[in-house]
């Protein structure tokens, strides 16, 4: 299992890197305070809940300035739509564009008046900018700013790995986007593609048509913190690169889970070389989300990354760099 410990404050940080830079090769890996001030904030969480954790993580992603919340799925596992979507309006507002996936605890309330789906709809609509397209939340495609997020409830929705529909889907939305960044949010997993007790639910598949697209897959469903490498084939467990710095791009991109929303924390029962990061009840994981800062104008194909829990820990930090060409984009 991996050691985890936390990160100094940044003076000391900066202290120490003087006076070792003499001694030692260091490489320095920039973090989101480069980012400039339009960049876009987005918070990455999943398996929320309806207790004091689901709280303070929504306090956490206000206080860090967030500017969208990705939710890969399992709400508040009571089947309340309309006190979910009140706590989310007490806490960020009712404005605040906030995207969902479903998962296996909202199946239940999902569709119909006043379903999860409606509330999601609702928000959708008080938010300026935003487009979404489809079944949103189970098989839909959204445009906020400079990303585009496949919203999949494949393993979910039906609960068939690969679905045929689910599959279409997802790589002619990805093959249409000229979006900077392209993103693919499910709930479940694949048992090698998180460190819990998961089972194959989803399919190669379709983390094969996200890799293949260049976009990266944000998942939840387990409750604990883990990501891959950048990786040239996820079913093989081919690692593409293990550095800090993800250079992602058509046939190379990584997978994580983000399930700490606030509804519990997991231990570690799985682990291998492609991971890059974990964090579980072994490693004193709490409650928290992954921030990632993509950046507009001209650095609009770099993005930095964090996942920070509530009492402020930073349990893994990376950046990702887009290098997907855009002469090579469809429609160019």
């Amino acid at each position: 299992m991996q050691p985890y410990r936390r990160e100094p404050r940044a003076g000391l940080s900066i202290l120490l890197l003087v006076i070792l830079g003499a001694c030692a090769q260091l490489q320095v890996i920039p973090t989101q305070l480069d980012e400039p001030a339009d960049a876009l904030t987005v918070a990455f969480i999943g398996d929320q809940g309806s207790g004091p954790g689901a709280r303070e993580v929504l306090n956490l992603i206000k206080a860090e300035g967030t500017d969208l919340v990705l939710h890969q799925g399992d709400f508040d596992y009571r089947d309340n739509p309309g006190a979910w979507d009140a706590l989310i309006t007490e806490v960020l507002g009712a404005e605040f564009p906030y995207f969902a996936s479903v998962g296996n605890h909202d199946v239940k309330a999902f569709l119909g008046p006043g379903g999860y789906q409606a509330k999601l709809m609702q928000r959708l609509g008080r938010v300026p900018g935003a487009q979404c397209t489809g079944d949103l939340g189970i098989m839909s495609a959204c445009t906020y700013r400079n990303l585009f997020v496949v919203l999949s409830g494949i393993g979910t929705i039906p609960k068939q790995p690969d679905d045929p529909a689910h599959i279409g889907y997802l790589r002619k939305q990805l093959a249409n986007s000229r979006a900077p960044w392209k993103i693919c949010s499910w709930h479940k997993n694949q048992r090698s593609m998180q460190v819990g007790s998961k089972r194959d639910e989803v399919g190669w598949r379709a983390y094969a048509a996200c890799r293949e697209a260049g976009a990266f897959i944000a998942t939840g469903h387990e409750h604990s913190y883990s990501r891959t490498h950048l990786m040239d084939n996820f079913e093989a467990k081919a690692i593409s690169s293990p550095s800090s710095i993800l250079r992602i791009r058509p046939g190379r991109s990584f997978a994580f889970v983000s399930g700490l929303g606030g509804k519990g924390v997991r231990r570690q029962r799985r682990g291998g070389p492609w991971w890059a990061a974990i964090h579980t009840r072994d490693q004193g994981a709490r409650h928290g989300a992954l921030f990632c800062k993509f950046a507009d104008g001209a650095r609009a194909r770099r993005a930095s990354c964090y996942f920070k829990d509530i009492d402020g820990a930073i349990a893994d930090r990376f950046i990702i760099i887009n290098e997907e060409r855009e002469d090579l984009k469809p429609g160019s």
